[in-house]
């Protein structure tokens, strides 16, 4: 019988730590052939437009898709390979949150200096909380500091990531002020033009952007894209047509897409994260469904063992 289950039953047990692990072993499945994905999709209608992802993980009995409509609706459908039923209904925000977290974690641990000690992030919205949580798993970060537009808000989220993690995150009044000195740099916000400026990234800096998912947004300038000495994307068909900085950097900066690796090189060891100790390097994050579709899974198995979640039959 399928089980739906909600955005508590999610929180209550999924942890950045394993969100990290399952995503790295889903990449690596990916290398070996063994998982992959539909890019995502979009339907656009008069009120806004529906998005869907469709992915395969075999080694986490699971295929399905998740489907949302900017911030509502969001819902993921599982399925079972080996029984070929509906497994699972997952809503689906608290699990986005955390992949996208991770991604940017998994990212910073094969990418960014292994004494990295610094975060500047920019924007400090739901998701700027899993981003922080997730470079903390994987470097011995010490100090935070986050700019938003909004004065409250980037003091609200430096009080709260500070209980939270045990850190020192501090709020900042520039984004310039975020970044300078930063070891690792987020950008996690709705802007359209860039936030940062290449000649900010002191040398050896890694960058996960990770808030402009189409192609009308940017969130990091052309120099900070030919200041990378290593470029990484979750898929590089899908950043193609969805990845604004990038396709920016291919029209009018130069950028030749051949030099772009994909998650699953890193995992799998195909390719280096960094080449050297002041190297910059970028992570452009646009998440896909393979992330979604294991990480559901994992959540599943474990609510399953729990007695979690909401008997459905279908």
């Amino acid at each position: 019988m399928a089980i739906l289950l909600t955005e508590d039953d999610v929180r209550s047990v999924l942890t950045m730590q394993d969100t990290i692990r399952v995503l790295d072993d889903v990449f690596r499945d990916q290398a070996a052939g063994d998982a992959y994905n539909m890019p995502r999709q979009s339907l656009h209608h008069r009120r806004g437009r529906l998005r869907v992802v469709v992915g395969v993980a075999p080694s986490f009995d699971a295929y399905g898709l998740k489907a949302y409509d900017g911030p509502v609706g969001n819902m993921v459908l599982l399925y079972s390979i080996e029984k070929r039923v509906v497994e699972a209904i997952v809503q689906g925000r608290v699990l986005s949150q955390m992949r996208t977290g991770a991604a940017s974690g998994l990212a910073t641990r094969y990418m960014a200096v292994e004494e990295a000690a610094s975060i500047g992030i920019i924007g400090t919205g739901w998701q700027a909380r899993t981003q922080v949580e997730a470079i903390c798993a994987v470097r011995p970060i010490k100090r935070v500091r986050a700019y938003s537009r909004t004065a409250e808000r980037r003091e609200a989220f430096a009080a709260e990531m500070s209980e939270k993690l045990g850190v020192d995150v501090v709020p900042v009044t520039s984004a310039e002020e975020a970044v300078r000195e930063a070891d690792v740099v987020v950008t996690i916000t709705n802007a359209r033009d860039p936030l940062i400026e290449g000649e900010w990234l002191k040398p050896g800096a890694h960058v996960n952007a990770a808030g402009a998912t189409t192609p009308s947004r940017r969130e990091v300038d052309e120099e900070t894209v030919k200041r990378s000495d290593v470029i990484v994307v979750e898929s590089l068909e899908q950043a193609k047509y969805e990845c604004g900085e990038l396709i920016w950097a291919a029209d009018r900066a130069g950028l030749q897409w051949g030099k772009v690796v994909e998650l699953q090189d890193l995992s799998s060891g195909r390719a280096q994260g960094r080449r050297a100790a002041d190297s910059i390097t970028l992570f452009s994050s646009l998440g896909v469904a393979i992330e979604d579709i294991a990480t559901a899974a994992h959540v599943v198995g474990l609510a399953r063992e729990r007695g979690l979640g909401q008997e459905i039959p279908l």
